[in-house]
């Protein structure tokens, strides 16, 4: 595919792969590399732009994340980031030192709008600073071009030589007109056409499939999640036929789950599918009795997963393609792309186990945010209904309960996350909250029920508002929404006597509840 590519270079930052999202708000294609990336492989890939992240560590510490000086001599427009930034001033002659004043928060920042970088950005500027350290002298040729209160670099730039520094990070939606920022960067710096568009994504993603395959059989996981959903419409119109999808229900879904996917995907369904439905509820729950670590059942419930995929092929015959619904955020927190730590295990990102029998993975959406997901999934006809349907974890309820899994705990948080979003429904704001569920806690406690005294679990609901899903606000649900709730849960689930709500961000915690 012919396209302008934005490449951000990961440093360990906590906020990468927001850079590449907000990038891709401007039609611009991004992704994202670890600092370790050779030079040559980078210019192999004929960038327009590159940024350089941010990070924990300090620039002049001999141990730390640095890159090559002849970065900055290819004649291709470089933006540094906090880190990113101290490291460009450090390489290139300048200095950076330890701050007498941290600078942590939105802080009041003046911009030089004779910038390329902040045209029609206001004089006085809100922005998110978060560091330690701060460039005290800048490196020759460049000028300073913001400032704050406290730290008297907060941007410079060697225009001629299309290099650029940003001490605060405009990714984060707290920084008032960072998008903006970024959007003169790729559009007025590095000269991109701004023409990535989603209807051009399906159509040479499509084209694409139908080459690879050619008549080779496919094998789809198809989970009746968002992911999956479109990856399997999106596989369905390049191979037709050829494509069978599974959908293994593994007793971990929602309440009425799975016979609602088989509802949407099977042979009375408004797609033309081939569609297998195996009930391995039973397999499931043994594989996973006496497991209580989370990332031990993730890799459990995924290891269990391909077994049941590989057997399903053995019956179809010969399978040549495996299809799963990989999106980028699983891509990075999975430990395959920029710096980040693993946090999700169980994707096979990139590969298969060796000994499954399938010629090759097909991941048709891996370099997809969940909301560049959605509107592939639009654009390839599929209903408002489904495309926005709330986001469920490939181990499903697996990693909504803390513990050991059994199906008396699965019963539970089933009925408490019905009666949840039963309740948000009713209220009207269910349009209004990125993700909400109920997870069952491993915490149980002492409760008078009917004069009774009691000792049962805790149910945690959580609720987040989120763009990119890569951080996340709880949400400030009414009280009378939560009161009625809490109630309806005690009174109709079983062993179940206390009822908390999860205020925490992410970071630093996750979405889920694990």
């Amino acid at each position: 595919m012919n396209r302008d590519l934005v490449i951000v270079l990961d440093f360990g930052g906590q906020y990468n792969q927001l850079v590449a999202r907000r990038v891709r708000e401007c039609n611009v294609y991004c992704e994202i590399y670890s600092y370790k990336t050779a030079l040559e492989e980078i210019k192999a890939m004929n960038p327009k732009g590159i940024i350089l992240t941010g990070g924990p560590n300090s620039c002049y510490e001999s141990d730390s994340p640095t890159y090559t000086v002849e970065l900055f001599k290819l004649g291709i427009p470089v933006l540094g980031l906090c880190y990113g930034a101290q490291l460009m001033q450090f390489l290139l002659g300048g200095e950076v030192k330890r701050a007498d004043v941290r600078e942590y928060g939105k802080i009041e920042v003046f911009v030089d709008r004779s910038s390329r970088l902040f045209e029609n950005v206001l004089e006085k500027t809100i922005c998110w600073m978060s560091h330690n350290d701060y460039i005290a002298k800048i490196a020759p040729g460049f000028r300073i071009t913001a400032h704050s209160a406290d730290c008297p670099v907060a941007a410079a730039e060697n225009e001629a030589e299309k290099l650029y520094a940003i001490q605060f990070h405009p990714e984060v939606l707290h920084t008032q007109e960072g998008t903006k920022m970024l959007k003169n960067f790729v559009m007025n710096v590095c000269g991109c056409a701004g023409d990535w568009r989603m209807d051009s994504f399906v159509e040479e993603s499509v084209k694409a499939i139908r080459e690879k395959v050619g008549k080779g059989k496919v094998l789809c996981a198809l989970s009746g999640g968002v992911d999956s959903s479109v990856a399997a419409v999106m596989l369905s119109k390049a191979v037709g036929e050829q494509l069978t999808c599974v959908f293994v229900d593994h007793g971990l879904l929602r309440k009425d789950e799975g016979d609602e996917v088989a509802v949407v995907f099977g042979p009375d369904g408004p797609y033309d599918l081939n569609f297998i439905r195996v009930n391995a509820q039973d397999r499931f729950f043994s594989k996973l009795a006496g497991v209580t670590e989370p990332e031990k059942k993730r890799k459990i419930i995924g290891e269990e997963f391909i077994r049941v995929f590989e057997e399903e092929a053995k019956k179809i015959g010969a399978v040549d393609f495996f299809v799963q619904g990989t999106i980028y955020p699983d891509v990075v927190e999975s430990g395959k792309g920029g710096e980040s730590e693993t946090i999700k295990s169980h994707h096979n990102v990139g590969g298969l186990p060796k000994h499954v029998d399938f010629k090759e993975i097909i991941e048709p959406l891996r370099n997809l945010f969940k909301d560049e997901v959605r509107k592939a999934g639009l654009e390839l006809g599929i209903p408002e209904n489904l495309v926005f349907r709330q986001p469920f974890p490939g181990p499903g309820l697996g990693i909504r309960i803390i513990g050991e899994v059994t199906p008396e705990k699965v019963r539970i948080v089933q009925d408490a996350d019905a009666i949840y979003r039963e309740e948000i429904a009713k209220a009207g704001i269910a349009d209004g909250i990125g993700q909400y569920f109920a997870a069952l806690t491993n915490m149980r406690s002492v409760g008078v029920m009917g004069d009774e005294r009691t000792y049962d679990y805790a149910i945690a609901l959580r609720a987040v508002n989120t763009i990119d899903f890569m951080t996340a606000e709880a949400v400030d649900l009414p009280w009378e929404v939560l009161h009625k709730v809490t109630s309806r849960i005690i009174n109709e689930v079983g062993h179940v006597n206390r009822v908390l709500y999860d205020v925490t961000s992410k970071p630093p915690g996750t979405i889920e509840l694990e």
